[in-house]
């Protein structure tokens, strides 16, 4: 029968195609140049490897455009480079998820679901209210949730307490403000001191 299938009339389902050949002699029709033309970046090796936005050497658009101040030193956390990342967490979730008396962990967290992972920090957000005293164990809380958690009966352990950080404006308090001030205290001691002893010599 015709329709048989043997060794003479095997055959792939999708044909096979011969992949292009360059620089194979100028009878081949992709000789000498192998299709890449005559010199240019395009002519190179990897040339077609440019990373996104590559705009053949000249100052790309990201660099042209005008820059906004902020967002490149530690004082624009989190917004700038040096930006963290914690996860919320609000006491409506806990008051959902767990029962009165159970430990509230990053891990313990993980498990009902409520965050994603827990390499990254948690947060503790006071939205909603709890009414179970629970043992709450993250990195970080907010004062409303602190509040709440304690008048609910329950404890609050933070791992990661914020330091305290320095005001500003003691960086740009001229010195001589200081000295002054200093100056003025000393003077007002000694006027106070001076008439105790005039009264002592009187009374010898």
């Amino acid at each position: 029968m015709a329709g048989d299938l043997n060794l003479s009339n095997l055959q792939p389902a999708q044909p096979r195609k011969d992949r292009k050949r360059v620089g194979r002699g100028l009878g081949s029709g992709k000789g000498r140049y192998s299709g890449r033309g005559i010199k240019g970046q395009k002519s190179r090796a990897g040339s077609h490897a440019m990373r996104a936005g590559f705009e053949g050497g000249q100052m790309p658009l990201h660099m042209r455009t005008a820059k906004l101040r902020g967002n490149t030193s530690a004082d624009a956390m989190p917004v700038g480079p040096f930006r963290t990342y914690s996860q919320p967490v609000n006491l409506r979730d806990l008051e959902a998820r767990f029962e009165a008396g159970e430990e509230v962990t990053p891990e313990s967290l993980k498990a009902k679901g409520l965050i994603r992972s827990i390499r990254k920090d948690v947060k503790l957000l006071g939205i909603g209210e709890l009414t179970k005293k629970l043992s709450i164990t993250v990195h970080g809380a907010s004062a409303t949730a602190r509040a709440k958690v304690e008048a609910a009966g329950g404890t609050l352990t933070v791992l990661k307490e914020q330091k305290a950080r320095k005001p500003k404006n003691l960086k740009r308090r001229p010195e001589g403000r200081t000295v002054s001030s200093t100056s003025e205290d000393t003077t007002a001691e000694g006027e106070a001191e001076a008439p105790a002893e005039v009264v002592e010599g009187e009374e010898s």
